[in-house]
């Protein structure tokens, strides 16, 4: 059955709902067709008008309801928002209605549709608000006066999604004017139904129902004050600040039994609040001080009260962790210095706050275990952000900063109370030694980086010696299951003191780190695969790597071994962070590897194969391709004809892959066969040639992620086999379709360049019945887009074309589309532009083509002989002057070199990179004694013309730099 013209009748809302029952399906032979069918009709009007009516519809099934919310929510998601180079798929009136309607349906919506809706809301109003929907606003004010709090809630939750983006927006003119916007017409309001919101909580202190609504508004409340107040403390504020920061300290102080939940696990209202008012003081300690320092005090002595009364719970961890960050902000400033100077308080702080966060609780014993995942996010290299340990440790960094002498002396009692009550009984206190050395990484640590970990140490901690009395122990016992926490926290140590532990210490790490990829647990062999892969970075002062083949080389075997048997652990079989060690332990090695490639390909395809039936650990995918990448570049760089074993037992998998077309995999399978088809040495095997006409089909070029991948692939066969490609008979659809469409694309029209400089090597008289049409195209583009990507890349292009064809037939060309054009192109491209080009090959190859014109070019001496000078003294300032990187203000591009590979969907593999290849490489050496040398001899053809045009033309400095290329190539002009 098919929806007939999308109107909005009740056949069609049924249609849409028998669809949208199929699609919650658990038969993936009933979902997907499902699917497939909803996504091939929202392109048609009123498709989101059908979905709201049916979100609307009381009588429906609320599955069916919701449905429609979140089909929605993500269509609005997915088309909203108009692309770059992408056509608006929502019809006009569409948007307008959908305007109309949405926020009074998500008010009276029940609250599972509400939140979708209010995320819709949120979407639209990123990209319309305010200049394209001027009523938002002032409809959610109004339904302020509702009193109906489930309404209010609706408004509060659409705006806190509304205005959450201010907080890390980058600051810009356009964000001020809107949030100025906003704070003129909602600060106001705001704050009057926040005070209305306060006297109802305490009117309704006894009723546990109302309580619930209210309290939800003043979560909602407090967020939405985080966001407005984040950029810059706003005046009405900085005017109203007493009365929220009287409330603010109330409610940190309210303890009404009837918000207290019986729950464990989930925060409840209560903490919410409690959680977002710290943040909101923490924020206002850390960037408006002055304004806010007369209520610094009585905060400090709330959120103290706060942390010494709550419970270790994990529903109250993220209040705990905000109310620490509170304190430490407070402790961050100078002036607060007097609040922490009595040492009694510091030892107060020590045994009531950091201590008792620190300690392993039954519940991270539960997450180490049962969730070791999420065990690893929170703690490995700092990603712990909202964790007791992570805040507390935190803490004892800013206390550190004026009082470290202090704080060390306190925390050394405590580390060694703990270190000694664990070795009375380990078994029993093995809890002690881990928050002992969590407790000795906090004072240690002062800086510290991803990449390097540990980049500076207190002087007052000796890291080494810890290591040899208390790591070391851990690392070395035989039983690789024992005390699993100790062992990651041994490992940890040992991970993020990497850089600063001496190279002996880490190197004899090594072995003991290989043999706990063994152990049964998770967080153990993860930790150790992580550590390796760090250690395996790290450089010396002079950037050499540290750790060589050599210093591993008697355990190469193990290591290779236990990384490839983790991957066949339950639980383990896509562990990005063992993938990752895979990768780095084969960068490592680099040739070393190779004998044990025989055994380790054939486990690489097999994994390969398995994750491709439902790839879900993107970044394992990433490192298992990289890999791959790598073999294959470590083996055929010494060995070319080795290309055909890889080809052998991958070609089978990327079969199976494009076949299925498993989306996310496809841009790398064809950086792959980018690397390999690089490798061979004359022509393109036949295997690759029955593929060519599949990699021209529209659909592959119509997805963002595959543009790049592909363009490199069509380059590598024109490299290789252009007649033969010429053969397929198929350019022509390339050159009509593709070419087209990446040239019209400000993200992708550097890819045609791409494409186009490879046709222009690599073909001759095959390309010529396209070229007028290509030129057509190219100043099309430059008419309706002009930014300076494209103009770069188009005087890249015209100097390749002028050097392989001639000067004369680019002008002529150029001349052919519109008499003298030519003229226009050096006078508003060329001449004015050239400084801008950039990339030493790009640069290179515009001197090719320019010392091409000037030189070999007759009609540069006729017709256009005015600019002659003007492009030569353009030359010499490519030559002499910085690159002129300005671009226009309100100009907007991925600058390639800055962001290589990187596109939506894309992902770019390092270790199959392409080389940058020069054209010139062996003809033109130096690119100034050749212009010399053209000039010379264009002089001698020309007696006595040059001097007088250069003495005229050329600027005095730029005239003696041109004599010191002419005194280079020992040559004088006629």
């Amino acid at each position: 059955m098919v929806i007939s013209m999308m109107e909005i009748n009740e056949g069609n809302l049924t249609t849409l709902a028998g669809y949208l029952q199929q699609t919650l399906s658990s038969d993936v032979n009933v979902r997907k067709p499902a699917e497939k069918f909803l996504q091939s009709v929202e392109i048609n009007q009123n498709y989101p008008i059908l979905l709201l009516h049916l979100v609307d519809k009381a009588e429906a099934e609320m599955t069916i309801r919701v449905a429609a919310a979140i089909a929605f929510k993500n269509y609005i998601k997915r088309n909203w928002k108009v692309h770059e180079d992408s056509t608006d798929k929502i019809h006009p009136e569409d948007r307008t209605t959908v305007k109309n309607l949405i926020v009074a349906l998500m008010l009276r919506s029940p609250e599972q549709i509400q939140r979708q809706m209010s995320d819709a809301v949120s979407i639209i109003g990123r990209e319309d608000f305010p200049e394209r929907w001027p009523n938002l606003l002032q409809e959610m004010i109004n339904h302020f006066k509702t009193g109906e709090f489930h309404i209010i809630n609706g408004v509060l939750q659409t705006a806190h999604s509304l205005f959450k983006r201010y907080r890390y927006e980058f600051k810009s003119q356009d964000l001020w004017t809107e949030i100025k916007y906003v704070l003129d017409n909602f600060a106001k309001p705001l704050t009057e139904l926040f005070v209305a919101t306060m006297e109802l909580a305490n009117k309704y202190a006894d009723n546990p129902e109302a309580l619930k609504v209210i309290f939800s508004s003043l979560v909602l409340i407090a967020k939405i004050f985080y966001s407005l107040n984040y950029q810059d403390l706003p005046e009405f504020f900085e005017d109203n600040l007493d009365t929220w920061m009287t409330h603010f300290k109330t409610l940190l102080t309210v303890d009404n039994k009837l918000l207290k939940t019986d729950e464990d696990e989930e925060a409840g209202l209560l903490e919410q609040l409690k959680s977002q008012i710290c943040e909101n003081v923490a924020l206002y300690v850390q960037k408006y001080g002055e304004e806010f320092t007369k209520h610094v005090p009585d905060f400090v002595r709330a959120v103290w009260h706060l942390l010494t009364s709550t419970g270790q719970q994990v529903k109250y961890d993220l209040l705990v962790s905000n109310a620490i960050h509170f304190l430490s902000a407070v402790a961050d400033r100078p002036q607060n210095k007097e609040l922490f100077e009595d040492p009694a308080i510091l030892s107060s702080i020590c045994e009531n706050v950091i201590v008792p966060n620190m300690e392993f609780r039954t519940s991270d014993e539960e997450l180490f275990e049962d969730n070791p995942e999420e065990y690893i996010r929170r703690d490995i290299e700092g990603s712990d952000v909202d964790t007791r340990r992570r805040a507390a440790c935190e803490l004892v960094k800013e206390l550190a900063r004026f009082f470290e002498a202090q704080i060390t002396q306190v925390f050394s009692q405590y580390i060694t109370a703990m270190l000694q009550t664990y070795a009375k009984d380990p078994s029993s206190h093995w809890k002690n030694k881990d928050a002992a050395i969590y407790l000795v990484t906090s004072m240690a640590a002062k800086g510290q980086t991803v990449k390097h970990g540990i980049t500076q140490t207190s002087e007052l901690v000796n890291i080494s010696d810890f290591f040899r009395e208390y790591i070391s122990p851990d690392l070395e016992s035989p039983n690789v299951n024992e005390f699993p926490v100790l062992k990651a926290d041994a490992i940890k140590y040992v991970m993020i003191f990497r850089s600063q532990l001496p190279r002996e210490v880490v190197l004899a790490c090594v072995p003991r780190l290989i043999m706990l990829l063994t152990s049964s647990s998770h967080v153990v062999h993860t930790y150790a695969a992580h550590a390796l892969e760090r250690i395996f970075t790290l450089r010396d002062r002079a950037g050499k790597p540290s750790i060589t083949p050599a210093d591993i080389q008697g355990s190469t075997e193990i290591l290779l071994k236990n990384l490839f048997s983790v991957i066949d652990m339950s639980g383990s079989e896509e562990n990005e962070y063992v993938m990752k060690a895979i990768m780095r332990t084969f960068s490592l090695l680099q040739e070393a590897v190779i004998p044990y490639l025989p055994t380790l390909l054939p486990k690489l395809t097999i994994k390969l194969l398995q994750v491709s039936k439902n790839p879900s650990k993107p970044h394992f995918n990433h490192y298992l391709f990289e890999t791959l990448s790598l073999s294959i570049r470590i083996v055929c760089k010494s060995t070319t004809r080795a290309v055909s074993t890889f080809e052998e037992a991958l070609f089978p998998v990327f079969q199976e892959i494009l076949q299925q077309d498993v989306q996310e995999f496809i841009p790398y399978v064809f950086q792959i066969l980018s690397l390999l088809l690089e490798f061979h040495d004359t022509s393109v095997p036949e295997t690759y040639m029955s593929l060519f006409p599949c990699l021209l089909s529209p659909v592959l070029w119509e997805r963002p992620g595959n543009i790049h991948p592909l363009v490199r692939l069509i380059q590598a066969y024109i490299e290789k086999g252009a007649q033969q490609v010429v053969a397929t008979n198929k350019l022509v659809i390339w050159i009509v379709y593709a070419f087209q469409k990446l040239i019209a694309s400000k993200s992708n029209d550097h890819e045609g360049f791409y494409i186009m400089q490879s046709l222009i090597q690599y073909l001759n008289q095959a390309l010529e019945q396209y070229i007028k049409q290509v030129f057509i195209l190219l100043f099309q583009r430059l008419q309706n887009s002009k930014t300076t990507k494209y103009i770069k890349g188009l005087l890249v292009f015209f100097s390749l074309f002028a050097y392989k064809y001639g000067g004369s037939v680019l002008i002529n060309t150029i001349d052919g589309i519109q008499p003298k054009m030519f003229g226009m192109v050096l006078e508003r491209l060329y001449i004015p532009e050239l400084q801008k080009v950039s990339g030493n090959v790009e640069r290179k190859i515009c001197a090719a083509g320019i010392i091409k014109i000037l030189t070999n070019t007759p009609e540069l001496l006729g017709d256009y002989s005015m600019y002659w000078a003007a492009l030569l003294q353009a030359l010499i300032g490519l030559f002499e002057l910085p690159e002129d990187d300005t671009i226009p203000d309100d100009e907007h591009f991925i600058e390639i070199d800055e962001t290589p590979g990187y596109q939506t969907a894309y992902s770019h593999l390092v270790f199959a990179g392409s080389r940058e290849h020069d054209p010139f490489k062996d003809t033109i050496p130096d690119a100034r004694v050749t212009l010399a040398q053209n000039l010379h001899k264009l002089s001698v053809s020309q007696p006595g013309k040059l001097t007088p045009l250069i003495s005229s033309g050329l600027a005095p400095d730029a005239a003696a730099h041109l004599y010191k290329y002419l005194q280079a190539a020992n040559i004088q002009l006629a």
